[in-house]
């Protein structure tokens, strides 16, 4: 497991020094929908990642945000978000990351997230607990709803966006403060570090949330992830600290 670790964050490093080369830069756009982006750079930075990883380790399968590589019935799979947050990095803000996890026999059993421009690198694998780079980190502590940070995404589409927002409407009077940061990866990560108490969020893709949602429950909180019948490969999650009263 150290060994797939290891390769995790050095792809993960690699694809963050691309990113961080790139950023400010004018940026090729490959598609431009009514709430999303999709970048060149998107497809590179994923491109290395596939290269660095399915190098070293060829008998693995890649999922990712740009396209999948390999046999996707290998017990071993690659689940890459190359670029969680494109629509900010296209805009020049500074909250972005690479998310890479990896799933043995449909088990995720190594997380890596990284932000190329804090330079915070969490880590998690099974029977370990979470890091920051290279410190052990917990969920918080708070238990009140009232004291809460909640992030709650608003996801890409209009059938999305018309779900999330009555629970950002319906949270916002009950918490402390709600966050809407435009990456998922990091929400998870943040929650893992104890900076927000929950995270919720529908219509997600399994590359958002693979990393962060191993390092959440490596890190003592709770995470409820569940299929959305009427879209295809998209998924409901809330993740927490495991006791503020938070649910789906």
């Amino acid at each position: 497991m150290k060994q797939y670790l290891h390769a995790a964050e050095n792809a993960a490093r690699a694809a963050g020094k691309l990113l961080r080369e790139n950023f400010h830069r004018q940026q090729r756009v490959n598609v431009a929908a009514a709430h999303d982006i999709k970048l060149e750079i998107d497809v590179r930075t994923q491109e290395l990642i596939g290269k660095l990883l399915l190098d070293e380790f060829p008998g693995h399968a890649l999922y990712g945000e740009e396209g999948i590589v390999g046999d996707q019935s290998s017990d071993h799979q690659w689940i890459v978000d190359p670029l969680d947050g494109t629509v900010n990095y296209f805009y020049g803000i500074p909250h972005f990351c690479v998310s890479i996890a990896l799933r043995l026999q449909k088990q995720t059993v190594v997380g890596v997230i990284y932000d190329p421009i804090r330079n915070e690198i969490w880590t998690g694998q099974q029977n370990d607990v979470a890091k920051l780079n290279g410190a052990p980190i917990h969920v918080s502590d708070r238990k009140e709803l009232a004291e809460a940070i909640i992030s709650i995404g608003l996801a890409k589409t209009g059938e999305t966006i018309n779900t999330n927002f009555p629970r950002l409407q319906q949270m916002i009077h009950r918490v402390r403060k709600c966050r809407v940061l435009g990456s998922a990866a990091l929400d998870l990560a943040y929650v893992a570090c104890g900076r927000f108490d929950a995270y919720i969020e529908t219509g997600i893709s399994l590359w958002d949330i693979a990393a962060g949602s191993l390092l959440v429950e490596k890190a003592g909180g709770t995470v409820d992830v569940r299929p959305r019948e009427n879209m295809k490969d998209k998924y409901s999650i809330a993740a927490s600290n495991g006791l503020i009263d938070f649910k789906l």
